[in-house]
């Protein structure tokens, strides 16, 4: 039976390298593609061991960790993100920033997803913050490495009452599997009422 739980302070501190594991492994796949190293995602995930106001949800067969959710004020991102809010009228302290979900494949379908959304949503309201927002990447339909079955998540994010929030697109850059270099990628928010 897996348990899905919530991480702040030390124990979150603790999870973080099990964090980096699972996003260079899961984020491999469709539709990111993702080619990462572990020196790269432990500094990434140093903003979660420097807001207070961020959580881990993770997803625990026994001892060992099989998927995890993020979140945090969206100010902690303004860097990365204040471009895509532009225009939007939308004030980013307001908003808590769903960041990654990762899930090892065997463990899917088990509503584990919707348990991260749960909890994250749950701590964004005992902050205080009125929305709740995430990006997800925006690949072309024809792009050679898409699997023919694959499904996009819209319809989950759809019933969690998230939209897509029109002309909010970040760019982020990464290495995928199959180039030398680094390319951008459009990510596209979504975004529900609290």
């Amino acid at each position: 039976m897996t348990e899905v739980r919530a991480l702040t302070g030390a124990a979150l501190d603790a999870a973080l390298d099990d964090v980096a594991r699972l996003r260079i492994a899961v984020f491999r796949a469709w539709p990111y593609l993702y080619d990462g190293d572990l020196d790269y995602e432990r500094a990434y995930l140093q903003s979660y061991r420097d807001s207070a106001g961020a959580i881990l949800v993770g997803a625990f067969d026994g001892t060992r960790l099989v998927g995890a959710a993020t979140g945090t004020p969206m100010e902690d991102h303004a860097d990365d993100f204040a471009a895509a809010f532009d225009g939007t009228g939308l004030d980013l302290a307001r908003i808590f920033y769903c960041a990654e979900s990762v899930l090892l494949p065997e463990y899917r379908g088990q509503g584990i997803g919707h348990r991260f959304f749960d909890l994250r949503e749950g701590h964004a309201r005992d902050l205080g913050r009125e929305k709740s927002a995430f990006c997800g990447v925006v690949r072309p339909d024809d792009h050679p490495l898409k699997p023919a079955e694959y499904v996009p998540l819209d319809a989950f994010w759809r019933k969690r009452g998230y939209e897509k929030l029109p002309g909010a697109v970040a760019q982020f850059s990464w290495k995928d599997i199959d180039q030398a270099t680094e390319t951008k990628k459009p990510l596209q928010f979504w975004i529900r009422d609290l």
